[in-house]
């Protein structure tokens, strides 16, 4: 499928969905858990879809109500009913599902699609092999066979993607004996504070550098049954809050908490600093713009998941936008900014692909025309913003994408007046 889109002004009311990285943790933790969890605002996409799939092959037993999720856990007891988990385009899930699988003693062997294939898992892999587990693997990705369990002890993480430290701060408290990580090269620190308020939440016994670059685990935890709201998705969030600032449109961006640890919600930060007008009432956050955005600079390390949009943003800004410090975007579903900088040059744009981002000279007037997505949603909902912008028609391919994280994507920005539509 293809989105057809064409210059449009948002205005109105949007609600975003849970955030992808705590429904997975959550349903992680849950699934490990004694007793029976509850998971409230959940939220419903091809990639927690494949995390609650890992969760059932691995012993869990989940009931599904919309949003509602009850999920009676293992205590622990990792039990595979299949010799093969999918995880379809999901890489979260993949790299925390792989670590708590390696706690148990049956072979399981992990795939998933062609984007998930391409990327890395050797730093974990390597982890775990030398905390006692068996792992095949060809190239250091899927698929790979794991045969656990992971007894503790010392080891070395790349950090590059903060997810290969997550996976392991979250099965590790299960293992016999104490664990010692040391970190190196870490990116994407919101992400790891966000684990480590859900093993606070959890009373998890462990100690860590400030800096985060050392954790020294607690053997023989375990963890129990819990009841939580999933807060709104802050990354999903920047897409409606560019769309409005670029668009001169006027938004209300229902129920984000700002207190939350999601590191995205810096984005609000960033589009305020180009221009926009930001007002936090409670839970209702309104924003306005006369659509004059001012270019700017900007250290993308802890918030990767923003270059493509910020791209788009920085595209319509008046003179020089860069994202700089991220080079792990380039190990994301695909290699964002590679990707963005080839879609936004054939907008028209100037843009300088840089090791570890993008400089992007904005403010020119730019031209629909057909772009690729890449399969990947965040590139995909992206370029259908610029195409908000551009003059004449833009035509997206690899639509169902945006299903990743954000399966109402064209609903949601239709009922705000964006003048978009699915053709095949």
């Amino acid at each position: 499928m293809k989105i057809k889109v064409k210059k449009s002004v948002v205005n109105g009311t949007i609600s975003v969905p849970g955030s992808k990285s705590h429904t997975i943790r959550a349903i992680a933790i849950a699934s490990a858990a004694e007793g029976t969890s509850i998971l409230r605002s959940s939220l419903i996409s091809e990639d927690t879809i494949s995390a609650l799939n890992a969760a059932e092959i691995l012993g869990a037993e989940i009931t599904k109500n919309d949003a509602l999720w009850t999920i009676k856990g293992t205590a622990g007891k990792f039990n595979p009913s299949k010799d093969l988990i999918d995880m379809g385009n999901s890489g979260t899930s993949l790299r925390i599902f792989t670590a708590l699988a390696a706690m148990g003693n049956k072979s399981v062997k992990f795939d998933g699609d062609d984007s998930l294939r391409s990327r890395p898992m050797k730093p974990l892999l390597d982890a775990l092999s030398e905390l006692g587990v068996e792992v095949e693997d060809s190239d250091g990705k899927c698929p790979f066979i794991i045969k656990g369990p992971a007894q503790g002890g010392k080891t070395i993480i790349d950090g590059t993607s903060s997810q290969f430290l997550t996976a392991l701060l979250i099965a590790l408290p299960m293992a016999q004996q104490d664990s010692f990580i040391k970190v190196t090269n870490l990116n994407e620190v919101p992400y790891v504070e966000i684990t480590l308020g859900w093993l606070a939440k959890q009373g998890v016994l462990m100690e860590y550098a400030d800096d985060l670059s050392s954790f020294h685990l607690n053997g023989g935890q375990r963890y129990t049954a819990f009841d939580c709201v999933i807060p709104a998705d802050f990354s999903t969030a920047a897409f409606p809050l560019v769309a409005t600032a670029l668009t001169a449109g006027k938004v209300n961006i229902k129920n984000l908490d700002f207190t939350d640890l999601q590191g995205d919600k810096i984005v609000f930060d960033f589009l305020q600093r180009m221009g926009t007008e930001i007002n936090i009432k409670g839970e209702n956050t309104f924003v306005s713009s006369s659509g004059q955005l001012a270019g700017q600079e900007f250290d993308l390390n802890s918030t990767p998941d923003a270059l493509p949009v910020m791209a788009v943003a920085g595209a319509f800004a008046k003179g020089t936008t860069s994202l700089l410090n991220c080079p792990q975007a380039r190990i994301k579903e695909t290699d964002r900014i590679t990707c963005m900088t080839t879609e936004l040059r054939k907008l028209g744009c100037q843009v300088e692909e840089l090791k570890d981002g993008m400089v992007i000279q904005g403010g020119a007037n730019l031209t629909g025309t057909e772009l690729k997505g890449y399969s990947d949603h965040r590139i995909v909902m992206a370029l259908t913003i610029a195409g908000m912008l551009a003059d004449g028609e833009t035509i997206i391919d690899s639509a169902e994408a945006a299903a990743v994280t954000y399966p109402n994507f064209i609903e949601d920005f239709k009922k705000l007046g964006a003048d978009i539509s699915i053709v095949d």
